[in-house]
């Protein structure tokens, strides 16, 4: 095996070991290190979870004294800066780390290549850009929060083969089976938030939160996007066990429903908007300083087409259920996009299909980082 192809099998581990801690680490990246010398690994780790130690250290507390003189494989530029940690490119240094190879520099202004610059101003030998596009994607909510500075945006919907939401008495419960539903739950445990339109709350009740058997997780904060405050208290977003709920509404919202909701103990932020509408650039940034970097919008209609218009779903994630319904009510996923023609559709990138039962599963990128 050649040194390309050995450190393409580590950063590979490192990528793995990474990707182990997915929904846990949030506002901080998913990171793994793997430690080799002379041709075996000395060590590995991974970030477990925020505020715990990051993976550079746990791989050099696994390695001890073999640490001295081994190449070091990361998915994230080591970080030089303390937060809840002490910084890694300090630890790496003490270590004797004789090499450094790194997927990808930090997009954290914190950092931003200067743990790179550091570790090589120690003599150290470092290397950057090896697998970065899987560490790229990995890491896609973080990256999205520190270039764009709001979360990375996922937009759900489900529908049957002629593009119906649901059937023309509102009833949408359940196009998709279950196992596709099961998917949705493993998609909700891995990103920091949950949102829907109140149009939803009010014809589906959701609840908003991960119910997978025997999961202990943490869950998603629950977004309700309400420009006016019509949620009622008895919803299940606001009731059910779940994340704390967040509703956003407009300046104009109704000053009784806001002091109520408030008064109840419920965090409402109020967004620039009007009526019963919400700017959402300007509530996705605000969303962030509740430390949510990623959201899973699943509904409805409204607000799906008012993140495509405006340029702000990443990804999107659609299940086709092979059931036909008709009907005389326009029920379709998204409405008028001002698209005229086939050859301005939104065409997504990097798309994968899966199968889960008679569900196809259509995933891609809207607006790819990589």
């Amino acid at each position: 095996m050649t040194k390309t192809e050995q450190d393409l099998e580590y950063m590979g581990l490192a990528l793995e070991l990474a990707a182990k801690a997915r929904g846990y680490t949030s506002p901080n990246p998913m990171v793994g290190a793997v430690l080799v010398k002379d041709g075996r690994i000395v060590g590995q780790g991974y970030h477990k979870q925020a505020g715990q130690p990051h993976a550079e250290v746990e791989a050099l507390r696994e390695a001890g004294a073999e640490a001295k003189g081994a190449t070091l494989y990361v998915n994230l530029e080591p970080c030089c800066h303390t937060g809840r940690t002490p910084p890694c490119t300090d630890a790496v240094i003490q270590a004797g780390i004789k090499r450094v190879v790194a997927a990808m520099s930090d997009p954290n202004p914190k950092v931003a290549g200067q743990g790179i610059e550091i570790l090589r101003s120690r003599g150290i030998e470092v290397e950057v850009g090896l697998r970065e596009k899987e560490a790229l994607r990995l890491n896609e909510a973080f990256c999205t929060y520190h270039r764009l500075k709001r979360p990375f945006v996922v937009a759900k919907w489900a529908m049957t083969l002629d593009g119906r939401t649901s059937a023309d008495n509102g009833s949408s419960q359940w196009i998709s089976n279950e196992a596709s539903r099961e998917y949705v739950h493993r998609v909700r445990a891995s990103l920091d938030a949950v949102g829907v339109g109140v149009g939803t709350v009010f014809f589906d009740d959701p609840e908003l939160n991960v119910r997978l058997p025997g999961y202990a997780g943490p869950q998603p904060r629950r977004v309700i996007f309400d420009g006016s405050l019509r949620v009622p208290l008895a919803a299940k977003c606001l009731s059910a066990g779940g994340g704390q709920p967040i509703i956003v509404c407009s300046p104009d919202a109704d000053e009784v429903r806001l002091k109520r909701l408030r008064d109840a103990g419920y965090t409402v932020a109020v967004s620039p908007g009007r009526g019963r509408v919400v700017d959402l650039k300007e509530t996705f940034e605000m969303l962030c300083e509740y430390n949510i970097l990623s959201i899973l919008v699943e509904g409805g209609r409204q607000l799906h087409t008012s993140l495509l218009s405006a340029g702000l779903a990443d990804k999107v994630i659609v299940f086709v259920a092979p059931k036909i319904v008709g009907g005389r009510l326009n029920t379709s996923p998204v409405d008028a996009l001002g698209i005229d023609s086939m050859t301005e559709a939104l065409e997504l990138k990097d798309v994968q299909v899966h199968a889960f039962g008679c569900d196809a599963c259509i995933e891609g990128y809207v607006n790819p980082l990589c």
